[in-house]
């Protein structure tokens, strides 16, 4: 196929394409290789690297094309931002929320528990007062609903969040396994006898 119009329309086009779906898979690839996923970040790999062989193929073809450059460059650019968007709305892994409130933080402590999440607490000193430093490991799906809790308790709260790429032992979210839910019914049951 070939013509103007496949030349400097269509083919552009088809690289644009092709390279807004290899980078995507890519910065995928990249998440799943930090969670450790070792079976699907090498398939992934397999399938960014073909479509990559093949759009460079078109453009050692059509060396004389600027519009096929173009079109490379833009794929690279809406790729990376269609990319940042698939790994948002996939929301794979744990993170740690590391919260510090100079409020009396047992309402939120007491929140958390109720959700069957492991919390740590401790006092601290604050730059200028005692604060609470609160530390619990959420789904990342739940992170949204998680720092709105947050603001309702304190506003003023300082929080920030870390992905957790393994973690052993303690309580875990809700979902995580039966044997977690488990592990903390009877936990609780234990606390409580003391």
């Amino acid at each position: 196929m070939s013509g103007p119009l496949f030349d400097w329309l269509i083919l552009p086009m088809l690289i644009c394409l092709a390279r807004i779906i290899d980078v995507s898979i890519g910065t995928i690839r990249v998440i799943f290789v930090s969670k450790g996923f070792r079976y699907w970040a090498p398939l992934l790999g397999f399938f960014e690297v073909l479509i990559w062989i093949l759009v460079i193929a078109q453009i050692m073809k059509n060396l004389n094309n600027p519009a096929s450059y173009i079109g490379y460059a833009l794929g690279f650019a809406i790729g990376n931002y269609v990319g940042i968007i698939l790994e948002s709305k996939l929301s794979i892994g744990m993170v740690m929320v590391r919260i510090i409130t100079s409020r009396d933080a047992s309402a939120l402590i007491e929140y958390l528990k109720s959700r069957m999440l492991g919390v740590t607490s401790i006092q601290a000193e604050g730059a200028f007062e005692k604060v609470h430093v609160i530390f619990t490991i959420i789904k990342r799906s739940d992170y949204k609903s998680l720092t709105g809790k947050i603001r309702e308790y304190n506003p003023q709260a300082f929080y920030s969040v870390e992905d957790i790429r393994f973690a052993s032992e303690g309580v875990f979210p809700l979902g995580a396994s039966s044997r977690n839910r488990l592990n903390y019914s009877v936990f609780r049951l234990f606390r409580k006898g003391k």
